[in-house]
């Protein structure tokens, strides 16, 4: 991300400049694993898909916010925080063009009383699939 553009984060607080913590990056990135575990446990049907997609939503929320303490910031901000993940340089980078998409999902599921459909649930366990280790080694190595 551009430092313009973590300034307007930073006027808009959406982020705060914080120092750098290496516990709670690895805290974070424990919790997304652990979370993300146990969802995949859970059999997938129409029913299981709301539980299943926000359990994965937040893992990567916490992959993203992990990224944020290891570059000196904490976010106040969904937004924010998946922005800065769909920018990190992994192999299947085009996937992570879909966490928008996934944050509105999620949004309207939490506030809105959406569905999450089955068909969503898988969507979002293909992206972990294909993308959620490989994050989780590079926010390690940055940190």
């Amino acid at each position: 991300m551009e430092e313009r553009e973590i300034k307007d984060l930073l006027m808009r607080d959406m982020l705060r400049k914080r120092s750098k913590d290496i516990p709670r990056i690895s805290s974070l990135l424990q919790a997304a694993e652990r979370n993300v575990r146990v969802a995949r446990s859970i059999p997938l049907n129409e029913d299981s898909a709301n539980i299943i997609f926000t359990a994965i939503y937040e893992s990567l929320k916490q992959i993203g916010e992990a990224k944020w303490w290891a570059l000196g910031y904490e976010s106040n901000s969904h937004e924010a925080t998946m922005r800065l993940l769909s920018e990190s340089d992994i192999r299947e980078k085009v996937k992570l063009k879909q966490l928008d998409r996934f944050r509105r999902i999620r949004n309207d599921a939490n506030y809105r009383g959406y569905r999450v459909i089955a068909a969503q649930a898988k969507e979002i366990l293909g992206l972990w699939e294909s993308c959620g280790t490989e994050l989780i080694a590079l926010i390690r190595k940055e940190a």
